[in-house]
């Protein structure tokens, strides 16, 4: 028992005078920030209800209803930060399901101000899924992308498009450019 005692005493006087003896570690000052890369799956909103000519922000259809579901599905395995939507009530309901089910909320982004300063600094580093339509779709995945990579309006008619962008801080960026039924 004394040999334990005197070992147990030994090993601890043994640790606190090595601790004492080694150098303080500074930190640097001009340590590399590690920089993520920010992905975004950028998609269009899903079909929507165009009986009444007049109305500038209707509703989904029944059919846009379970595209947004669909949406819901396909995201399944994604693990999204956040989810966009311009303030229009079919984009918001295209993102409702998917957002919800990562327990995330719609964030409104301003569908004027493509790619905003605020909206970079909120997403990076960031998995975000962002909901647009026909003529701002694809122009935000350009903005993104740093270059005009798509030319035209995403056609009326397709609603399952979907562009994955990957901003990378070395310049490096990536684009998927996908169709969904």
């Amino acid at each position: 028992m004394k040999q334990i005692i005197k070992y147990l005493f030994l090993s601890f006087l043994f640790l606190s005078i090595s601790c004492q003896q080694q150098p303080e570690k500074k930190e640097e000052k001009n340590e590399p920030k590690l920089e993520k890369i920010s992905t975004y799956y950028f998609i269009r909103h899903a079909e929507k209800d165009t009986t009444d000519t007049g109305n500038r922000n209707p509703a989904l259809t029944e059919e846009g209803k379970e595209r947004a579901q669909k949406w819901k599905a396909i995201f399944a395995e994604v693990d999204f930060d956040a989810v966009y939507s311009s303030d229009f009530i079919r984009t918001i309901e295209t993102g409702k399901p998917t957002a919800e089910s990562k327990s995330l909320k719609v964030e409104i982004y301003d569908h004027t101000k493509l790619n905003s300063e605020a909206f970079k600094k909120a997403t990076e580093g960031k998995k975000v899924l962002v909901v647009g339509h026909t003529n701002t779709t694809p122009y935000f995945a350009n903005a993104v992308l740093g270059k005009e990579h798509f030319k035209d309006d995403i056609d009326e008619s397709q609603h399952g498009k979907l562009f994955i962008v990957q901003d990378n801080p070395n310049g490096e960026n990536t684009i998927e450019n996908l169709t969904i039924n």
